[in-house]
Parts: C-alpha cells; structure tokens; sequence
C-alpha cells in the first residue's frame, strides 16, 4: 500500500504532464530568448533528449526508454525557417477523437504560404486556452525511416510548442527544423491530432525530427 501522504495514482499522473508541460514552456522560452538560432536548436534537442530519457511522463515505452541513445532530429539548417503571415481562409472546423481528452475541437482561422512547401491552415483550439495549432505531413511521411505518418507539429502553443511572432503584423515564425513527433509516435495508448489535408503537403521536408522505426535512435 501507498504511504498516506504520497499522491492518488490520477494525481500523480496529472502532476507529471504539469511538469512536462513546465519543461517544455522552459525549452522554447529559452529557444525564443536565444540570438544563435544554430546553438538554440542544438538545445531544444539536448533538452528533449533529456526529457525523454529521464522524466516520469516521458511518451517512450519502457522498452524503448532502456535502449534510448536520443531523438531522431536533423541538423539545423537555416533556409527551413520563415515568417509568414496568416492570411484568410474560408472557415472550418476540425473534431479531434483523443482516447485522453475526449473529442478535440478546432476552427481554422487562417493559412499561411510557406515558399517552396505550399500552404498550412492554421488550426486554434475551439475549447478552453485557445492555442494556436500548425501541423505538417511532407512526402517523406510515405519513405521508411522518413518522417511520422501522421505529421509533425510545428507549433502547439497550448502545449508550449510556439516560436513566437514574426516581424509583420500578423506573422508567425515556422522554423522546420523544430518540427517534432506527437506523442503517439511513440506510444499508441495515446490518441493525438493528425495533420489533416490542408497540413499536407507534396515536398520533402528533410530538416527536424525523424521517425525511423518510430521510436528513437537506437544502438
């Protein structure tokens, strides 16, 4: 039996999203301070190995935890980063089934071009906190050892996931070197959004985390 005084198996599930979730807003608030975009990416990815490795809410399977050697990511590579402004789109919405948070509800209120990858729409949370949701699926989604064949999340501002402003009005800095898994690349007892089909695009994109056989590097 648990000591009297140590946390209900919910709550203590819930204590360790919080703390990921406060790591993770750490991560990018020191991405989005730092002025060597090289080093900044070189520590997210330092960081989110850790994170993996180490954290109680880690999305790695306790099998995959023990021969982890760290995340799949590409070097950094400066032609992948923009800032483009949301321009309008017709509205829609978007239903998210999630085994953990029940239906997910999203409204698209913009898309933004990104020279030579195409158009994203981007996605806000119909629900309470209302973060900002831009997802991507490129080609090599459909290439073994490629990308994730649900899509990468460039920015999920609810969960932390946000590089911040561009310089216009109205722009949001992309920076694909950034992309990274959904949790449910890694563990199928979760249930997360996928990018849909105005996420998806024809191109290659070679730069941020890897798939490979779904998990992690491993040795």
């Amino acid at each position: 039996m648990a000591p009297a005084d140590s946390p209900a198996p919910a709550a203590r599930s819930a204590l360790e999203v919080a703390s990921w979730r406060r790591a993770t807003f750490s991560i990018y608030e020191k991405v989005r301070r730092a002025t060597d975009l090289e080093s900044a990416h070189d520590l997210w990815r330092r960081e989110r190995d850790r994170l993996f490795l180490e954290h109680p809410a880690s999305p790695l399977l306790p099998e995959d935890r023990a021969r982890f050697t760290g995340l799949r990511v590409k070097p950094y590579d400066r032609a992948w980063r923009v800032e483009a402004v949301i321009e309008q789109a017709e509205p829609a919405s978007l239903d998210v089934p999630t085994g953990t948070d029940g239906v997910v509800p999203f409204e698209r209120i913009g898309v933004v071009g990104v020279p030579g990858v195409g158009s994203l729409d981007v996605w806000r949370l119909r629900s309470y906190g209302g973060g900002l949701f831009i997802p991507v699926k490129d080609a090599l989604s459909r290439v073994e050892g490629g990308t994730y064949g649900g899509g990468r999340y460039l920015i999920d501002s609810i969960k932390g996931a946000d590089l911040g402003p561009g310089r216009d009005a109205g722009s949001i800095t992309l920076d694909f070197n950034f992309a990274y898994n959904p949790s449910c690349a890694y563990d199928p007892a979760w249930a997360c959004p996928l990018a849909p089909i105005g996420n998806t695009v024809d191109v290659e994109i070679p730069v941020g985390e890897r798939y490979g056989d779904g998990r992690a590097t491993l040795a």
